[in-house]
């Protein structure tokens, strides 16, 4: 649940916006992402979403209908076009220029308590939590959806270009986090939202005593740590690879990695391991991962 849009992810490589010359069009929004990882996986996979009644939102149900992911709760509205984002093309984490319009407008209507009495994992992020009548519509129903039985799950993806309101931001998280959604974090959101001194182990402090259970703090380059409530940390390193072509989306492909195996009920290491594997898949590709692999035998590769 949360943001559908089109990023434009630049063509020259290693530049930051300023020096892009030329963008090429891709499906984008980290929950969209996550949607077609997880189908292309074989997982049923609904996103509710808000887009414009124009050409980007025609094309972000094409690409959705492509690979069988569940748009009857995406609103398309003629009050806003579709979101749009700017993204440099990087080897690091990329400069982006975000302009906002149906992104958030998403309402309770949207997504009825049958839908949820079936579901198995709620995901939405940051991103889409920063602006009402979104981030309401989704507190309501993390709720509606935890009572129910339903395992939640957050990407903190954090950015004051998205959420200015930085108390507002920690409020809406820790009400979110009180209903022990997995959580996903990145080096960068970690900056953003608690400062860059912050150590990991206080990171890991804050989540669990909002009663979150399992902490997944990805580091980029240097691999992965996971902290489970009252159990022994987790480090992991990255899968070396030859050339990063494209770091956009990569964090929404290792996530969408771990929620799969989460999902099949693998033990916590082989749900790192695969996530790991799917973000090194997609770093070597820009945009969207490849048509043209299996990318569940890729998975579960040793």
């Amino acid at each position: 649940m949360g943001e559908a849009l089109v990023d434009f992810i630049g063509h020259q490589y290693d530049v930051l916006i300023n020096n892009t010359r030329d963008y090429h069009r891709y499906l984008g929004g980290s929950p969209t992402n996550v949607a077609m990882n997880t189908a292309r996986l074989g997982l049923q996979t609904t996103l509710v979403a808000s887009i414009g009644n124009d050409g980007l939102g025609s094309y972000i149900l094409e690409r959705l209908n492509e690979i069988n992911i569940n748009s009857k709760y995406i609103k398309q509205t003629g009050e806003s076009p579709t979101s749009v984002i700017f993204v440099s093309r990087s080897k690091d984490t990329p400069d982006f220029i975000p302009y906002r319009s149906a992104d958030f407008l998403i309402t309770e209507d949207q997504i009825p308590t049958n839908l949820l009495e079936r579901a198995k994992i709620f995901h939405t992020t940051c991103f889409a939590l920063s602006k009402n009548p979104a981030q309401e519509t989704i507190i309501n129903k993390a709720k509606e959806a935890y009572d129910l039985g339903c395992k939640l799950s957050i990407d903190i993806n954090y950015s004051e270009k998205i959420w200015s309101d930085k108390e507002n931001a920690l409020k809406i998280i820790k009400k979110y986090c009180s209903y022990n959604p997995l959580v996903k974090i990145s080096e960068d959101d970690v900056s953003r939202l608690f400062g860059e001194n912050m150590l990991h182990e206080k990171v890991f402090t804050f989540f669990h005593e909002l009663g979150v259970e399992i902490v997944c703090l990805t580091l980029g380059k240097d691999g992965v740590k996971l902290s489970q409530k009252n159990k022994e940390l987790i480090l992991m390193p990255a899968i070396k690879i030859n050339k990063v072509m494209d770091t956009t989306g990569a964090g929404d492909a290792f996530w969408s990695g771990f929620l799969f195996a989460y999902l099949k009920e693998h033990s916590i290491e082989d749900c790192l391991h695969i996530a790991l594997n799917l973000a090194a898949l997609k770093l070597q590709n820009v945009g969207r991962l490849p048509n043209n692999i299996n990318i569940l035998s890729e998975l579960l590769k040793k």
